[in-house]
């Protein structure tokens, strides 16, 4: 027999605890006149569906929420059904294996790992749905950025492309005068092959691509520029670069004594730089979205006409004070996923200097993310470590171009955190926000 449709007439109050028993049961028994009773029957959700345009919100769904003991092992759980991969618990490690990582140890400092997800990526090396883990102590960023990841799922997901990846680093020598920086210039031209042996005499898997020169007075910098592989490659373009700049000394006739340094600061290595937006350094990656005007007014409850306006004005405010880059916050994105996932948590400085855009298109919100310094490995460093790799064999990174894969999740999950503290600041929700979780 098929359902039947009632009309019941009840008070606020008593519609308020039935909808309080549905979200316990499946199925409550609800008298009527005469000793009689109806079954009503909670609705669910096709699991399966995936469907989220035209605003219908059908997706997969997001981490159960919570913050008792129950409510994590709930999310173990729900983590392990959607990926198949069941996140472990640790105790702390011993402390030889943090040898290279710490000096002068004494002990540890524990933060909560969190999920977020999914995140649907269609790119270079990133394909598929993504599970993201995050270290972070800041009230409503997990939250937030689950809701960013949840409306880009339903628009769809991103779209990211992995540009290039080479990271610097930039000695200068120094000489008496500036006949003798200029002579050293074609010295430097027609000594490339041995400099370049010299240089990766110190890696099995760092290669150096191309050196540019920068005359400057009496200095002469040399920007030395690697592809380092699945390394994040910090202390590999140092080792490498200080091998080329010995056999430069070693090898160079100058008529006077000169020195030099294996960084001038040129490079800009953990310092946000207008440089680095133009040049980059680590991985470049460029991610975006579309999403419809009913998704938007659904999810983050604002129109894309004032999105557009509201996010000028907020790019105005940052030129006036001098902001290296164009964005809100992705600054926040980056460290929590770098704590997670045993990256260089320093490397945030440099690495935030991203630039994003938010555009009308065909009615449609169109918005892009380039962030041209990511600077992450998925081999040496913290990485390591048991967690850490755990987190990163929840992503899939730990094989062949798991550094670029891992860039551009990256680069997603900061996107999705952009489009939502936007939504947030637009809607005039973003204090309310953080009263309510961040508290």
């Amino acid at each position: 027999m098929g359902a039947r449709l009632f009309s019941l007439s009840y008070t606020t109050g008593t519609s308020l605890k039935i909808a309080r028993l549905l979200s316990l049961k499946k199925t409550i028994s609800l008298p009527l006149t005469h000793g009689e009773s109806i079954s009503i029957v909670k609705q669910e959700p096709n699991k399966n569906s995936t469907s989220g345009l035209n605003g219908q919100l059908t997706g997969k769904k997001t981490p159960p929420r919570g913050y008792e003991t129950e409510d994590m092992q709930r999310r173990v759980d729900w983590l392990a059904q959607q990926t198949g991969h069941r996140i472990e618990e640790f105790s702390l490690e011993e402390p030889t294996n943090y040898k290279g990582l710490t000096e002068n140890q004494i002990g540890y400092i524990g933060m909560p790992l969190s999920i977020a997800g999914p995140l649907k990526i269609a790119g270079t090396y990133a394909n598929g749905d993504f599970y993201v883990p995050l270290c972070t102590l800041e009230g409503t960023l997990s939250l937030s950025m689950t809701r960013g990841l949840y409306l880009t799922y339903q628009a769809g997901g991103i779209t990211s492309r992995h540009i290039n990846q080479q990271l610097s680093r930039s000695p200068v020598f120094v000489f008496e005068t500036l006949s003798e920086a200029y002579d050293f210039l074609p010295w430097l031209d027609a000594h490339i092959k041995e400099i370049k042996t010299a240089a990766q005499s110190t890696t099995n898997h760092g290669k150096l691509l191309n050196i540019e020169k920068h005359l400057i007075h009496n200095r002469v910098i040399i920007e030395f520029k690697y592809n380092t592989a699945e390394a994040a490659g910090q202390n590999m373009v140092t080792m490498a670069t200080d091998a080329a700049c010995r056999w430069i000394k070693d090898n160079y006739k100058s008529k006077n004594p000169f020195r030099h340094l294996v960084e001038s600061n040129f490079c800009c290595d953990k310092n946000p730089a207008q440089k680095t937006i133009l040049h980059g350094r680590g991985h470049h990656v460029i991610c975006s979205f579309s999403v419809s005007n009913t998704l938007l007014r659904k999810l983050l409850r604002v129109e894309v006409d004032d999105i557009v306006r509201c996010i000028n004005d907020m790019h105005l405010g940052s030129q006036l004070a001098g902001v290296v880059g164009m964005n809100l916050h992705t600054s926040n994105a980056l460290a929590a996923l770098y704590l997670a996932l045993g990256q260089d948590v320093a490397c945030v400085a440099e690495n935030c200097v991203g630039i994003a855009t938010y555009e009308k298109i065909d009615e449609n919100l169109f918005v892009t993310l380039s962030m041209p310094s990511i600077t992450v490995g998925t081999v040496g460093g913290a990485t390591r470590l048991k967690q850490q790799r755990q987190n990163l064999e929840l992503l899939g990174c730990t094989g062949k171009d798991g550094s670029r894969k891992l860039a551009e999740i990256v680069c997603a999950a900061a996107l999705s955190l952009e489009i939502s503290l936007a939504g947030a600041i637009v809607s005039n929700e973003f204090a309310s926000a953080h009263a309510k979780f961040g508290r």
